[in-house]
Order: C-alpha cells, then structure tokens, then sequence
C-alpha cells in the first residue's frame, strides 16, 4: 500500500509538474522595441528575422480557411525612410486592386503603441510578394491585407507590418492592437 501511495504521489508530482510546464508554454514572448516592453499572444511563433532590416518576427497561426499563416515583421531605421506619407504610400504600392475593384482597399487612424503617438495603416487587396524589397517583380498574392504601424521616438523610426490573408489578419486584429496598447 505505501508503495501505491508513493508511485501515486511520483505520478501526481510529474503530472503536475507537466501540467505547470504546459501552463508556462501558454506564455508569450517578451518583445523590447523603442524602449518599451510587451509579451505576445502564446500562439505567436517567433522566428529568426528573414533579414537585416527586421528586429523581431512572428508567424500569427492561419485561420479555418486560409492557406497560409500571417506574418509579423518589426523593424527600426534610426535615420528613419522618409515622412509619414512616404512610408504609407510605400505600403500601399505593395498592393494592387482586388479583382473587380478599382483601387487598394486603404484607411489609416491614428493610435498609441504604449505612451507613443502611433499611425496605424490598413491596407488590402492584391499583395504584390516580392523575393526581396528593391526586386522588380513579385507574385500577387490575391485577398491579402497588411496591418502597417509607424512611429517615432528620439531613437529613431519603428514600423511594424502584420501581413497575411484578409481572414487570418482579421483574426489576429484584435489582440494586435491589444498589444500594441500594452507596451509599456
């Protein structure tokens, strides 16, 4: 009997211990950027950024539906690239006219991330994937929508682009701005 009474006591202490592991796992990542910090929705994947420009990056999981997963990609320029305006129609020429439409769906509203006045720009339609950011041609991506957020501190720019099919975008747009909000 003490036996089972141990064998149980080892199983529900490994149990437990598992369960807190996976109760752990349930967390997201700490992100630093523009000297703030915020942890991420758990099922926010983070990736090794896909080149220099980008600080962070994420894969936000696919909706029932959509073929691929959205994309999360920060990035900082301390000189920055240019103007506000420049930067959002720099976005906006990444898309073209969904079928049957005779412009890029395109609104922007002004936002905070953390205490930072914030520029949130939201774009859809045929995104244009390029295999680098200067290449010539791409391959359109049909019901796309890009989450395009920019901002400055003294430090310099920060832009962020959450990227992926219109469904999977909404899904996610939510809690992306709940996040943006609780930088601190």
């Amino acid at each position: 009997m003490r036996t089972f009474a141990a064998l149980a006591a080892v199983a529900l202490g490994t149990l437990t211990g598992a369960a807190r592991t996976a109760a752990d796992d349930k967390k997201g990542t700490v992100v630093e950027f523009a000297g703030m910090k915020a942890t991420t929705p758990a099922d926010w994947k983070e990736e090794t950024p896909s080149n220099t420009m980008r600080v962070h990056q994420f894969k936000l999981p696919k909706a029932d539906g959509d073929k691929d997963d959205a994309e999360l990609a920060l990035f900082f320029f301390k000189g920055g690239s240019g103007t506000l305006e420049q930067n959002l129609k720099r976005q906006t020429a990444k898309f073209q006219p969904a079928a049957g439409k005779d412009k890029v769906g395109e609104k922007t509203e002004k936002i905070k991330v953390g205490g930072a006045d914030a520029t949130l720009q939201d774009v859809s339609g045929t995104f244009i994937k390029k295999p680098f950011p200067m290449a010539q041609t791409g391959t359109p991506m049909p019901g796309y929508r890009q989450l395009y957020v920019v901002f400055e501190t003294t430090d310099g720019q920060y832009y962020m682009t959450l990227l992926g099919p219109e469904k999977t975008v909404e899904k996610h747009k939510k809690e992306f701005e709940d996040w943006l909000k609780s930088f601190k």
